[in-house]
């Protein structure tokens, strides 16, 4: 049982910085272009909201209650990434606020059910034959995978601003324009490609 763990526990950990897979660490990039170090707290309950509405959504397309085409998935987890970016630029100050974490939570919480589709084809690919009943197992320890990584990433995404704000003087509202727009960019070549 601990080498399905650590088996599964490495494979999420490892899916994030698949190439593949960018959109996600993307998703990540303009979630966290709104906040600085000091706010790590913050940005970890945010991914967290994030990491809980994909792991709903990836059990139960792991368990097959759910099966949505993958186009729409796919075009769904670029939209999620364009619209986060656009919340950001528009929606800056309210974002920033105390009040405005919770509708930060409760998007961060649904854009993850997206994007939980979009890992269930992965996961069900990388399954162990044989050893169905450790789904919910190996299910965990992915997402806690996922998890470690990213908040890793957050980390380092946060430590970066850091640099940029404290070293090049950079201001947080440039910065978040700076991050927004590029994700916002992106995500827009995801949806027309």
């Amino acid at each position: 049982m601990g080498s399905v763990f650590s088996t599964y526990l490495e494979l999420g950990f490892d899916h994030i910085l698949d190439i593949q897979g960018y959109d996600h660490i993307l998703f990540i990039i303009a979630l966290c272009a709104i906040y600085r170090l000091r706010e790590w707290k913050r940005v970890a309950i945010l991914v967290t909201a994030f990491t809980l509405g994909h792991s709903l959504t990836l059990a139960l397309a792991a368990l097959e209650v759910v099966a949505p085409p993958a186009a729409v998935i796919e075009t769904l987890i670029p939209i999620t990434i364009l619209v986060t970016a656009l919340y950001n630029t528009i929606f800056y100050e309210k974002a920033q606020q105390r009040s405005g974490m919770l509708v930060n939570y409760c998007f961060a919480g649904f854009f993850g059910l997206i994007h939980g589709l979009g890992f269930s084809n992965f996961f069900r690919a990388s399954l162990l034959p044989g050893l169905e009943e450790d789904l919910v197992l190996q299910l965990f320890a992915f997402n806690v995978g996922v998890e470690l990584r990213q908040l890793l990433i957050v980390f380092i995404i946060l430590l970066i601003s850091f640099l940029a704000f404290e070293l090049l003087s950079v201001r947080q509202r440039s910065w978040t324009l700076f991050v927004s727009g590029a994700a916002a960019g992106i995500s827009i070549t995801l949806l027309i490609g």
